[in-house]
């Protein structure tokens, strides 16, 4: 019965990635109330954006993910660089440097991803108690750190999913 159990819960993508995004989410969550001024709400979206759920290439996917957050991040940075007064043609010149670079490193099927992260150093006001100099780079701190941990989330579950699989005889596609 138990390992039955067991079989349901490792077998089924719906209640893995269920499992992994209450992770995620109570992660994020103690850490938004642990540094409430370090805008760590953005840490919740990238460590959603970057879990996978179960399958064969779970780990590829959050990999890629992590790796166009950055990309987006860093885009939104260069751009803050050369315009710190955020304009439509800021944002297009973020939104063209985004898919330049996706493409290039060979995650443009994950360009949507990068897109949404430039979007969050861009567009939301840059306002914190610490000045708006450094809004920013908290902000790309802040979903370079979500990626990170949804990507941790991610392979730690697979690596115990797999052990869970072989333990119960389950193939493991």
């Amino acid at each position: 019965m138990f390992a039955n159990l067991i079989t349901r819960i490792i077998t089924s993508p719906v209640t893995i990635y269920t499992i992994r995004c209450t992770i995620g989410l109570a992660i994020g969550y103690a850490l938004l109330l642990q540094f409430p001024d370090y805008q760590l709400i953005w840490t919740i979206i990238s460590i959603m954006l970057v879990i996978s759920p179960e399958g064969k290439n779970s780990k590829k996917l959050s990999v890629e993910r992590f790796k166009s957050n950055l990309v987006g991040s860093i885009a939104g940075l260069i751009c803050l660089e050369i315009q710190p007064n955020v304009n439509f043609y800021v944002c297009l010149l973020g939104v063209f440097i985004t898919i330049l670079t996706c493409y290039f490193f060979n995650i443009l099927n994950m360009a949507r991803v990068a897109l949404v992260a430039l979007l969050i150093i861009l567009i939301q006001p840059h306002t914190t108690e610490m000045g708006v100099e450094i809004t920013p780079v908290i902000r790309t701190l802040s979903v370079t750190i979500g990626c990170l941990i949804g990507l941790l989330i991610t392979v730690f579950t697979s690596i115990i999913i797999r052990s869970l699989k072989r333990h119960y005889g389950i193939p493991l596609k």
